[in-house]
């Protein structure tokens, strides 16, 4: 049981487990829309994701790193040497990726990557307090789901639209907004987390304004939307099955393991790893 957990703690602090989430939400979508994948735009997507939340971790590195009361913090800089070696090496890929792709999707893919630095670098002052967007009352959640949506939706499509190939601009953009929902549901259980955490960084996120229980509510409400959209969708009958199956083992997840023990750090994580198996499902589901 030790060793399972180790692994467990290893894929979530190294930020392996984000990076693969983002590369088979990526996927997804070539798989939602009925398009062959792009192994360079899958890449990207993957490796990108790994070198913004490592660098956004070395920024928010504290002086006594070691003496954190956070174990994601004392594990990650005990073994901070990972974190720089699977830098390297995703930014080597990276590169290899980036000189594959159209002109357009690299402009589309900085604007992406503006946006999400400006999450954390000081940019603005804000009642005094030099930060990033993350500053900003309520918007860490939606700043976080948007991200996630114009990369794993929008960058395919781009690159998809830029090689001349035929596209359903309804369908790409119904899935852009229903990723964005489903997103939110499985980012605002770690702000319940994260309040006592957020409060020490003077960030003012959605749990912290609402408060624990409305915000456990509004998890439950956002899977009943999401779960609205997917039936209303453009998708093929597999698409909607794999992804409502994945909704209730979300529900299921939240309401058995990760709200009853939401104040224990690596229950949440659960969550990213539903961002993998939404993939696998609905994978299993097209070659049944």
């Amino acid at each position: 049981m030790g060793i399972v957990k180790n692994v467990y703690y290893f894929f979530i602090f190294s930020n392996l487990l984000i990076g693969t989430a983002a590369y088979v939400q990526c996927a997804l979508t070539y798989m939602v829309l009925n398009k062959v994948p792009n192994s360079d735009i899958l890449m990207i997507e993957g490796t990108a994701t790994l070198l913004l939340y490592n660098f956004s971790l070395l920024l928010s590195k504290p002086k006594h790193p070691h003496e954190s009361p956070y174990l994601r913090t004392r594990w990650i800089f005990k073994n901070e040497w990972l974190l720089w070696t699977n830098s390297i090496l995703a930014f080597v890929l990276l590169a290899c990726a980036l000189i594959e792709v159209h002109l357009y999707t690299l402009l589309f893919l900085a604007g992406i990557g503006l946006l999400s630095l400006s999450y954390a670098l000081p940019l603005f002052k804000i009642n005094g307090v030099r930060g990033g967007l993350r500053q900003l009352p309520g918007l860490k959640l939606f700043h976080i789901a948007i991200i996630w949506s114009l990369s794993s939706v929008g960058l395919p499509v781009v690159q998809l639209w830029a090689e001349g190939g035929n596209m359903d601009w309804y369908a790409a953009n119904y899935l852009g907004i229903a990723k964005v929902i489903f997103l939110l549901l499985c980012t605002l259980p770690f702000d319940i987390r994260d309040m006592q955490q957020d409060s020490y960084y003077h960030l003012k996120t959605i749990p912290r304004m609402l408060g624990e229980k409305k915000s456990i509510r509004l998890c439950y409400t956002l899977v009943l939307v999401h779960s609205i959209l997917v039936l209303c969708s453009p998708y093929e009958g597999y698409i909607k099955i794999g992804l409502l199956i994945t909704n209730l083992i979300i529900v299921l997840a939240m309401r058995f393991m990760i709200f009853p023990h939401i104040k224990q750090y690596h229950h949440v994580y659960l969550l990213d790893m539903a961002l993998i198996i939404q993939f696998l499902i609905c994978g299993l589901l097209l070659y049944l």
